[in-house]
């Protein structure tokens, strides 16, 4: 894991996530790219100067969020970025050939109702790239064990597992498998890929009408330091990831989240 994309958004999660990503890095190697996106606005009617500024106050931003961490020999690199937010954060993160984005769940000033905000939840529900949700005010603690509920045994490809890999050898933690057995599972899914196998310390084999209500009942069990699950267009969050905002009633998770890279 080279490079860690930490998107701003504001400047409290800003910098959670960044303090965050830097501890990590510290112990990954990687490099950090902390970005804020911006919209312009038509520079016909005299606008040029609006648009210089808000450039300068996003610049700004980046580095009042630096300037909130203690960086040591982390290489951080700023950047404000034009465009969409998602569009920005997509192109982005293709460029710069990004292994994990670092995000927060919801912007500070949303209800206390949400879970995901919208421009998360689009995030995490369309991109391609491994996604870490950390909590509001989330300290980083040595993860001792790692909880991935999956549906499918079956993994499409080796670079899926690679993240959770990668945080389960830097922490020496124990990957806790939950195997959750729905009505609609095929033969195919009952068996779990040899890929997934050797990387496991435990695995639990559970029957559930949905993947969601597995890991509902079995979470505290556990007791993990982080949860993961695999991104897939009918998985984990198949009803509630219809919408891109996520209501707490609906899921929330007070441990960081992990979505690997997506599979069918």
């Amino acid at each position: 894991m080279k490079r860690i994309l930490v998107p701003v958004g504001d400047l409290e999660n800003g910098v959670t996530n960044l303090r965050y990503a830097v501890q990590f890095a510290s112990l990954s190697g990687a490099t950090v790219y902390l970005v804020n996106m911006y919209r312009e606005f038509s520079k016909v009617g005299g606008l040029t100067k609006v648009n210089e500024l808000i450039i300068e106050e996003s610049e700004s931003q980046l580095q009042k969020v630096v300037d909130s961490v203690s960086i040591g020999d982390v290489e951080v690199i700023t950047k404000a970025i034009k465009g969409d937010p998602f569009e920005a954060l997509n192109r982005v993160s293709n460029q710069l050939e990004i292994d994990l984005m670092i995000v927060s769940p919801q912007s500070v000033g949303r209800a206390d109702e949400v879970f995901l905000g919208s421009v998360t939840g689009k995030i995490i529900k369309q991109t391609e790239i491994p996604v870490l949700v950390i909590p509001k005010d989330y300290i980083f603690r040595k993860i001792a064990v790692i909880l991935m509920a999956f549906k499918s045994g079956q993994i499409k490809s080796s670079s899926i597992l690679d993240t959770v890999s990668t945080f389960k050898t830097l922490f020496s933690a124990k990957l806790n498998l939950l195997h959750v057995i729905t009505p609609d599972n095929s033969e195919e899914d009952l068996t779990i890929d040899v890929r997934l196998d050797v990387l496991k310390d435990n695995c639990k084999v559970v029957e559930n009408a949905t993947i969601f209500q597995g890991l509902l009942e079995h979470f505290q069990s556990n007791n993990p330091d982080m949860l993961c699950v695999i991104r897939r267009k009918r998985g984990f969050f198949q009803k509630i990831w219809e919408k891109n905002q996520i209501y707490k009633k609906e899921f929330h998770t007070s441990k960081p989240l992990l979505v690997l890279r997506g599979q069918e």
